[in-house]
């Protein structure tokens, strides 16, 4: 395709191309639901903010534009919760999502301690749950999501990313 997409950590000034990616992205999702007031489309630009501050998020560049975001934080549990990964329309397809996800793997087990990998998808969401399983994770059950869509739960270990001391 002769692009360079670069995968690196979000900054603050990248929170209002995120949050407009994210909105761009997700409307597919809501689609398929029939549901526009899913999380990702409801949220607001300050929750960006913060999660970009206190979150583990990554994001893929094509030169000064973000065309991919992930988001992930460590829960109570070890597992990290990893979510909102979106990658813009015209460049699904490409691999962006893998390496985003990658790129949070890593910190988040390196950095913050992870022993498992924990995301949720729609249940009708197919091309998400392709890209999930490709890259290790296993259903390990459902949820309903706080817009009462449907969600898979999916989880991989961290043992991939052990460090040695």
């Amino acid at each position: 395709m002769g692009m360079s997409v670069t995968i690196s950590a979000a900054t603050e000034q990248d929170a209002e191309q995120i949050f407009r990616l994210q909105y761009l992205c997700f409307q597919s999702e809501a689609a398929l639901y029939a549901n526009y007031r899913i999380d990702p489309l409801v949220q607001t630009l300050d929750s960006v903010r913060q999660e970009v501050a206190a979150d583990c998020v990554f994001v893929a560049r094509l030169g000064d534009e973000v065309v991919g975001s992930v988001r992930g934080r460590v829960t109570e549990d070890g597992a990290a919760s990893i979510g909102k990964l979106c990658v813009h329309p015209r460049l699904q397809g490409h691999g962006i999502g893998a390496r985003l996800l990658r790129a949070a793997e890593s910190a988040l087990a390196e950095e913050r301690g992870a022993k498992r990998f924990r995301l949720h998808t729609g249940h009708r969401s197919e091309g998400n749950l392709r890209l999930y399983r490709r890259v290790g994770y296993q259903t390990v059950g459902t949820a309903e999501g706080t817009d009462g869509v449907p969600m898979i739960v999916l989880e991989k270990p961290a043992e991939t990313y052990a460090t040695t001391a």
